[in-house]
């Protein structure tokens, strides 16, 4: 049960934050065709439910394997070569998203003022901007979650199996 959880735990977030500002536009527009009457705070609110969304959902692609790579210069070189070339680039990517927790830690917790608020609905924007080194730190658990899990011979999720595992996350 926590293993589903914390395997799903980006899934699950995703899930509520897309039910929630697709519902807040709804309503939003209801609002506005029916009743000609716009809730200031909607259009605001959705967006950066939006926002939390996309970095939710990047953290879960990452699980998933679902980002997409260019790998077609692969064909032309050496295996030894390859396979060189393919951990460069997770180290990179993991030096990458290492990179940005630091940078989205260091703004968030040392740079910003505290009394930023948001336009309509008046919270500090310490909070908004809270989700990129939650999102970078996930990011960054997942790469390595994944990584071990092919170092250590698990099979990691298939082209195949990700669209399969996808379409049964669907339904």
């Amino acid at each position: 049960m926590l293993k589903q959880l914390i395997d799903n735990f980006e899934n699950y977030i995703c899930r509520f934050l897309l039910i929630a500002f697709t519902s807040i536009l709804f309503i939003q527009i209801i609002a506005r065709e029916l009743f000609s009457h716009s809730i200031s705070w909607s259009e605001e609110s959705a967006v950066y439910l939006f926002v939390w969304f996309v970095f939710f959902g990047a953290s879960r692609a990452i699980r998933i394997e679902a980002h997409n790579r260019i790998d077609f210069q692969y064909k032309y070189l050496p295996g030894k070569v390859v396979a060189v070339f393919k951990v460069l680039a997770e180290v990179a990517w993991l030096a990458f998203n290492l990179y940005f927790f630091y940078l989205s830690y260091d703004f968030v917790f040392n740079k910003m003022n505290l009394y930023w608020k948001s336009q309509t609905i008046g919270i500090s924007m310490k909070f908004i901007y809270l989700i990129m080194p939650i999102a970078f730190l996930l990011m960054t658990l997942r790469h390595i979650q994944v990584n071990l899990k092919k170092i250590s011979g698990r099979n990691a999720i298939g082209n195949a199996a990700v669209a399969s595992k996808q379409t049964k996350e669907m339904t």
